[in-house]
């Protein structure tokens, strides 16, 4: 039983833990989704969750406590103005976490740590794509050309 279990230690010493927990949601908060390994995953979704929760109003107070748990004054000016009001008609559950399966060297459990309102950007992706059909015709002219140049010498001989 789980009793009077606070927290995870993740076999790390307090000082440790907190830095590592602190850069993490930091990331989080940045990139709005990491990759990390399950333990970990579930103990930085509690602290996240809270800070989220702080960021949906947003009060002097509010934000002096969340610039003590972050490492960056962007990432808690993003909290305030973009994570916390995305957030505004949720009552929890701000996060999710995606398996991904095992890491090789250790076969530890990998996982997804996001928001919820996470999206893929669509545009970046299509954009890839145009570039790529792009580089695509335009190595299919450059061969065709070759071709031609060489039928003109086999001509010519």
């Amino acid at each position: 039983m789980k009793h009077r279990r606070g927290f995870n230690p993740l076999e790390r010493r307090a000082a440790h833990r907190k830095a590592m927990i602190r850069n993490m949601i930091t990331s989080l908060f940045r990139y709005e989704r990491i990759r990390t390994t399950k333990a970990k995953a579930l103990e930085v979704r509690r602290f996240a969750e809270k800070l989220i929760t702080r960021g949906k109003i947003d009060s002097v107070h509010n934000r002096r406590i969340a610039s003590s748990r972050l490492f960056d004054e962007a990432v808690v000016a993003k909290l305030f103005t973009d994570i916390g009001p995305r957030m505004k008609d949720r009552n929890g559950g701000y996060t999710r976490v995606l398996k991904l399966g095992e890491r090789g060297g250790d076969a530890a459990e990998v996982v997804l740590l996001e928001l919820v309102d996470y999206k893929l950007d669509t545009k970046e992706t299509s954009d890839k794509k145009a570039k790529k059909e792009e580089r695509k015709t335009a190595r299919k002219e450059k061969v065709d050309a070759k071709a031609g140049h060489a039928e003109k010498k086999a001509n010519k001989a």
